[in-house]
C-alpha cells in the first residue's frame, strides 16, 4: 500500500501491462469503412473523457 501511495501510476501501468489486452493490431485490419468507424469511436471516447473530466 505504501508503494501505491508513492508511485500510483507505476503500479497502474504494471497491472495494465500484465493484463490480457488482446490483439490491438486487429483494430487496424479490415476494410476502409471499419477503420474509419474505429477511428471515430476512439476519438469520440477521448472527447467524452475530456468533456466529463
Amino acid at each position: 500500500m505504501e508503494e501505491y501511495k508513492k508511485k500510483p501510476f507505476i503500479t497502474f501501468s504494471d497491472a495494465f501491462n500484465r493484463a490480457t489486452i488482446g490483439d490491438w493490431n486487429a483494430l487496424t485490419k479490415g476494410s476502409c469503412l471499419f477503420r474509419i468507424i474505429t477511428t471515430l469511436v476512439i476519438i469520440g471516447g477521448l472527447a467524452a473523457l475530456l468533456y466529463f473530466k
